[in-house]
């Protein structure tokens, strides 16, 4: 029976100096020890696993943050790599803990005791539809477009998206005010990520003290209580602080 050959897939990186049993994982119906690979006082949480490409399936990706969230609850200091990165030995591993030390060694201060949260605000439609009403300009070139064939009404169709746009970034800005800036003020550090959809007025990460989570949890039931009725509140975390670490991994195939 042809067996396949064994690799060591990471999950994160921790700032830990002796080696840590992380219980086990289920890696594609099969049971896998997760455990750390070490340099120094930086380590990799890792797991033997079959050397192949893995897929980003549900199940695949599930299995690798729920690792990482399991190391977060026990580790102050952890830095997430990306989805899918196997290496052939754990000596590999160890030689890119050395290559990647430097980084990590300046990141591990930054980051100790610190938790990303994630905060989307999506428009409530009735809302938006309203907000259109107000704006006398797009109901006017709404109007001609309809009154209009499809090729005549070309150029008025561009006016009125372009019109719908200038509407919605002045929201996306007046929600930038009264919700992402005051939040900012309670975290470590604050970052601006690209809408997603039409609707999405605020697409913001946090990275906060673990100790003042409760804190901004409450600024943000703040937030949510003067805006309940015209969008809704997409409020996640605690994660690893993806966006505010540039370390990322590729491993190519061979």
């Amino acid at each position: 029976m042809e067996t396949t050959e064994a690799g060591i897939y990471i999950f994160c990186g921790v700032q830990l100096e002796e080696e840590k049993d992380f219980g086990s994982i289920t890696v594609e119906e099969t049971d896998r020890n997760i455990f750390t690979i070490h340099f120094k006082d930086a380590a990799m949480v890792a797991a033997e696993v079959p050397m192949k490409i893995y897929k980003p399936s549900k199940e695949n990706l599930m299995m690798h943050q729920n690792v990482i969230t399991k190391v977060m609850n026990t580790c102050d200091t952890v830095i997430p790599i990306s989805f899918g990165n196997v290496f052939k030995t754990k000596e590999d591993v160890a030689v890119l803990l050395e290559n990647l030390y430097p980084q990590s060694s300046e990141l591990f201060p930054k980051i100790k005791g610190k938790i990303e949260v994630g905060l989307k605000v999506i428009g409530k439609k009735d809302w938006l539809e309203e907000q259109v009403q107000q704006k006398p300009e797009i109901g006017a070139i709404a109007s001609t477009v309809h009154s209009k064939s499809e090729a005549a009404g070309y150029y008025d169709r561009i006016k009125l998206g372009e019109a719908a746009q200038k509407m919605i970034t002045s929201l996306q800005q007046n929600i930038q005010t009264d919700i992402y800036q005051p939040l900012e003020a309670y975290a470590e550090a604050a970052v601006l990520n690209d809408p997603i959809g039409e609707r999405m007025l605020l697409n913001a990460s946090f990275l906060i003290d673990k100790e003042r989570e409760a804190e901004f949890d409450e600024q943000v039931n703040i937030a949510h209580d003067q805006w309940q009725d015209k969008v809704d509140f997409q409020y996640t975390g605690p994660w690893p602080a993806y966006n505010f670490i540039n370390i990322r991994l590729t491993v190519e195939e061979t």
